[in-house]
């Protein structure tokens, strides 16, 4: 189910439903929205503290709330988050799907929001983005145009090609593949493991983003997954951003392609998506057509 695409003018909602934004950054990040024609709307909660544990934008409850109310505000018409961190797993038990799918509307967001990407999709059947964050993206100094510029998908549905040497693809394994794109940070993808949110990658396109860990905790991960049986059915991967400290780029270059060289399914590398600059936005539940050997990336627009 895709949600309505934006028209100039749309009020759209702001939520912190993890970490605790700088307040700083995320007034940058809302003049961003409103220099694209939007009419951003703060949740209540954003900027609330959470006094018992300071990693958190607010309480539970507070955080739940801003982004239910969002939902069910026939006037809001995306919802965007704010940043990521850590949190949102602690409301994934408590979301109401069913409201979520009698209000479909634009869900924006990435890395510690991969949870919520992963759950709404399994219990909602919404398509959801991954995609820059209003306070850890486009609050930035200096601005970069094309983090902007990618939200452009969410005014016109139509369909987005990636391509070499645009970009800075290159091959692990070659070969293309077609299948629904799922993923987004790769922690967050193993911390489900073993719960209701797990998420499934049978036929599907795989997207992995990582921030600055070392290659040791890529490969355990990695692994994790394997052992799970994530890269059994899997069609094919796509690997984004892992923002490497330079001495750890080698090393996690050495694991990446150790550990996918054995699979015969098509894995491409430099995808410009995750913590990076620029960092382009992706329709997750959309159909994606994978060529490795072109370096090529298809992926079907994300709103009606």
């Amino acid at each position: 189910m895709k949600p309505q695409r934006l028209n100039y003018g749309d009020r759209v909602g702001v939520i912190a439903p993890a970490g605790p934004p700088i307040e700083e950054d995320l007034k940058r990040g809302l003049d961003v929205l409103r220099s694209l024609g939007l009419d951003p709307v703060l949740g209540a909660h954003v900027l609330n503290q959470n006094h018992t544990f300071s990693y958190l934008a607010a309480r539970d409850e507070e955080r739940l709330e801003d982004l239910h109310r969002m939902f069910l505000d026939p006037c809001i018409k995306a919802v965007f988050c704010a940043r990521g961190g850590y949190g949102t797993a602690r409301l994934a038990p408590y979301l109401d799907y069913s409201m979520i799918s009698c209000n479909p509307k634009v869900f924006w967001g990435y890395s510690d929001i991969t949870y919520l990407h992963t759950a709404i999709y399994k219990y909602s059947n919404l398509v959801t983005f991954h995609g820059p964050m209003v306070a850890s993206d486009l609050g930035r100094t200096p601005l970069n145009k094309e983090t902007i510029l990618s939200l452009g998908q969410l005014f016109m549905p139509k369909n987005i090609t990636f391509r070499y040497p645009e970009f800075p693809f290159n091959s692990i394994q070659n070969g293309k593949a077609d299948g629904i794109l799922v993923g987004g940070n790769l922690t967050v993808l193993a911390d489900s493991m073993g719960t209701e949110f797990e998420l499934n990658t049978d036929d599907r396109i795989l997207l992995i983003e990582e921030i600055n860990e070392p290659a040791y905790r890529i490969d355990a991960m990695l692994l994790q997954l394997q052992l799970a049986g994530k890269f059994a059915h899997v069609k094919g991967v796509i690997l984004g951003d892992f923002n490497l400290k330079v001495s750890e780029l080698v090393e996690t270059q050495k694991v990446l392609r150790q550990f996918f060289m054995p699979y015969k399914f098509p894995v491409l590398q430099g995808f410009p998506s995750g913590h990076c600059t620029p960092n382009y936005g992706i329709p997750l539940g959309t159909r994606v057509h994978l060529d490795t050997t072109a370096l090529l990336l298809q992926v079907e627009a994300g709103v009606n």
